[in-house]
């Protein structure tokens, strides 16, 4: 039986496989051409012509040729500095995405993660499309976005020493471990010596905030054990990270009376920050069986994370949902 591609008697796989070979080779010859013309500086024209061809792949339902078409353009536009062509093409691999049903898929996360990561850092379209990305990522549900790229971006923003958004990035995954490193260089290099066990505290009653038990022991762990003003405990000189340790050990047990000794004794380290024991009435709810209070309404973008935070108007599943726009923000 003949096997290539030109035999007359083919299985249907063996059609499928040489057809997308065709394929991969008609988009190969392609890019060719239009790599040729980027090179010789005529930017615009090449641009224009990959939005053609996006256009005429997508009528045609080539969804994949479509995707890897204009990947592979708007990493050339970034290699030649075209900003704008490259921010262009990177949201034409989003709609691909959107438009088409294909699943999510580390190596796209990649992708996706690696076009944000060339993008200009101050301009409005690296904002649309991460928030864009997000959404797709879980499927266009309210929800706050795929763990794994909320990680990339993560990652890359600490590199960019975007701690601020960096952190909020490494909230919304299951990176516990990478969030402390990051946590323990944004404190060395951005806050006080006496600040040192509030980055920590901040960020494990946030996880806990959004049920994320595991990341948030393994964030203080790694924390505690890799900062270098800290000595090693438990128990620790600083109240708060004695605090911290205990809540940890009290989720576990899911006692009441545990948790709300716990924090009577370390109001006067609670004090220090007023957002803790907000933080602490939702752990209370989520954990210890605690009546959800009447709490305010907070407005404005910082309002957005923390009416998620606190599950604000929806039950203990809401705590892991935000608003649709979940673009970053300070969580200070």
């Amino acid at each position: 039986m003949a096997n290539l591609c030109g035999g007359t008697t083919m299985s249907e796989q063996e059609t499928l496989r040489c057809s997308s070979a065709r394929n991969r080779g008609g988009v190969q010859r392609v890019e060719g051409k239009l790599r040729a013309s980027v090179e010789k500086g005529d930017y615009y024209e090449a641009h224009q012509m990959y939005r053609t061809l996006f256009f005429r792949y997508m009528s045609q339902a080539k969804h994949a040729e479509a995707r890897e078409l204009m990947y592979n353009g708007a990493l050339l536009f970034f290699s030649y500095n075209q900003q704008n062509s490259a921010a262009d093409l990177s949201m034409l691999v989003l709609e691909v995405l959107e438009k088409s049903d294909t699943k999510v898929e580390e190596e796209i996360l990649g992708n996706l993660a690696k076009l944000f990561s060339l993008m200009d850092q101050n301009s409005p379209e690296r904002v649309a499309f991460v928030s864009r990305a997000l959404k797709w990522s879980t499927g266009g549900s309210g929800k706050l976005g795929h763990p794994k790229l909320h990680q990339l971006l993560a990652v890359t923003l600490w590199k960019e020493q975007n701690y601020s958004e960096s952190r909020y990035h490494f909230l919304h995954s299951s990176d516990g471990e990478g969030c402390a490193q990051m946590l323990v260089e944004y404190s060395a290099s951005r806050g006080f010596r006496s600040e040192v066990d509030m980055f920590v505290a901040q960020a494990v009653l946030q996880f806990l905030c959004l049920k994320n038990k595991n990341s948030a022991s393994v964030v203080f762990s790694t924390y505690t054990e890799k900062h270098p003003s800290i000595e090693k405990g438990p128990p620790f000189v600083q109240p708060l990270l004695n605090f911290i340790w205990f809540l940890l050990l009290a989720v576990d047990g899911g006692k009441l009376t545990v948790f709300t000794v716990l924090c009577e004794q370390y109001q006067p380290s609670l004090k220090r920050d007023p957002m803790y024991n907000e933080y602490l009435d939702r752990i209370g709810q989520l954990f210890f069986g605690v009546p959800p209070k009447q709490s305010p309404s907070y407005g404005g973008l910082l309002g957005n994370l923390l009416n998620s935070l606190m599950g604000s108007g929806e039950d203990d599943d809401g705590a892991e949902e935000a608003q649709e726009d979940s673009s970053p923000i300070e969580l200070d």
